[in-house]
């Protein structure tokens, strides 16, 4: 299994700490928001190879990341080319990027560079490989924060049966995470996405829940999705007092 960290994104909402730096190497408690990721999936036996894809401007801030951080899995920076959040490729241009540049023919885990979790992924994987492509899904309890996610329905087998992007009425609280795992025999829906139009992550998951079957698995831990300060500060705060 190939893993593959979405980090090309311009975090403009974040400016000015993001202006000239990317927001997956911002400072949180003490450790780039990105060695938190990497760290979660080196541990993961399954995965042989992550790459990074990154955009031309910040390309060299990540060269230098990997340069001062060791471990044994290799770790791959990518350039995918775009110079500014007018050019960009979005999430799922990105994935697609990869999947092409790197020649992936593997299965694929994709991570937000931006989702801060805890809790593992060794249970993902798992449910993965017993029930085909699958994402990562965080209960947000609540019907009013439900409407600032794309919000997914399961049936009784976990299998999703709608997908919904920051519904007025959601009909359930499941909030999808930008954490995936797709079956190898899936990737060539990434392209066909794009093709149609779904650039975004969540346009992507209702596209690819609509042509095969694709299944939810709640995180069982902790989630920050680092779109803004208010939930940088959150992450802050909550990795303080975890490592006192």
């Amino acid at each position: 299994m190939k893993a593959v960290i979405l980090a090309a994104g311009y975090a403009t909402r974040l400016y000015p700490h993001t202006l000239n730096f990317p927001k997956p190497l911002l400072s949180i408690a003490g450790k780039p928001l990105l060695q938190y990721i990497v760290e979660q999936i080196t541990v993961l036996s399954e995965v042989d190879e992550i790459y990074i894809v990154t955009n031309n401007k910040f390309f060299q801030h990540f060269v230098n990341w990997k340069e001062n951080f060791s471990c044994n899995t290799s770790i791959v920076i990518v350039n995918d080319q775009t110079t500014s959040p007018e050019n960009r490729l979005e999430a799922i241009g990105d994935l697609n990027f990869v999947i092409e540049n790197q020649q992936v023919d593997d299965d694929v885990l994709v991570v937000g560079g931006d989702n801060l979790f805890d809790g593992g992924l060794d249970y993902f994987l798992d449910f993965f490989n017993n029930k085909g492509s699958t994402i990562l899904l965080k209960d947000v309890l609540s019907k009013e924060l439900a409407s600032l996610y794309g919000i997914v329905s399961l049936n009784n087998e976990n299998k999703i049966t709608s997908f919904v992007e920051k519904p007025s009425n959601p009909e359930s609280t499941l909030a999808s995470t930008l954490i995936y795992a797709l079956k190898k025999e899936h990737l060539h829906f990434v392209k066909k996405s794009l093709l149609d139009g779904a650039l975004r992550a969540g346009d992507f998951i209702a596209y690819l829940s609509g042509k095969v079957p694709v299944y939810g698995q709640t995180l069982s831990g902790g989630w920050f999705d680092i779109g803004n300060f208010e939930q940088l500060k959150l992450a802050e705060e909550k990795l303080m007092v975890e490592t006192k």
